[in-house]
C-alpha cells in the first residue's frame, strides 16, 4: 500500500465517505488496521481513522470488526461482539480467551 502526500489527504465528509468506502470493501474473513484504512483512505492519520470509526460515522451497515488497531486488538468493550464475527467469517485468530480476541495480522490482514 502506498499512500498520499499530506497535500492529498481528505477532511470532513470526504473523508468518511472515503473511510466507509474502504471499509466496505475488507473481504469477509480479512482485517486491516486503522492505518491501513488510513492509508487507502488518503486520510494521513490512523487516528483520524479511528475517530471516524469510533463515533460511527462510516454507518451502521459497515463491517467495523474488520477496521483494527495494529497488534490486532479492538478496544475491551467490542471484543465479545467482534469475536462472534471472526468465527462466523474464519478470521485467522491469535490467542484467545472468553472475553479477549487477538487478530493474527500475518494471516488475517487483507493485502488490497
Amino acid at each position: 500500500m502506498s499512500g498520499p502526500g499530506a497535500e492529498q489527504t481528505r477532511r470532513g465528509e470526504a473523508a468518511v465517505e472515503a473511510v466507509r468506502s474502504v471499509v466496505l470493501g475488507i473481504p469477509s474473513g480479512t482485517v486491516l488496521s486503522y492505518g491501513d484504512v488510513a492509508e487507502l483512505a488518503q486520510l494521513g492519520s490512523p487516528r483520524l481513522a479511528a475517530r471516524i470509526m469510533s463515533l460511527g460515522q462510516a454507518g451502521e451497515d459497515v463491517p467495523w470488526w474488520r477496521v483494527v488497531r495494529a497488534d490486532g486488538t479492538l478496544p475491551d468493550r467490542l471484543q465479545i461482539a467482534a469475536r462472534e464475527h471472526y468465527e462466523s467469517e474464519g478470521t485467522a485468530l491469535r490467542t484467545t480467551c472468553a472475553h479477549w480476541v487477538q487478530v493474527d495480522m500475518a494471516r488475517g490482514r487483507w493485502n488490497g
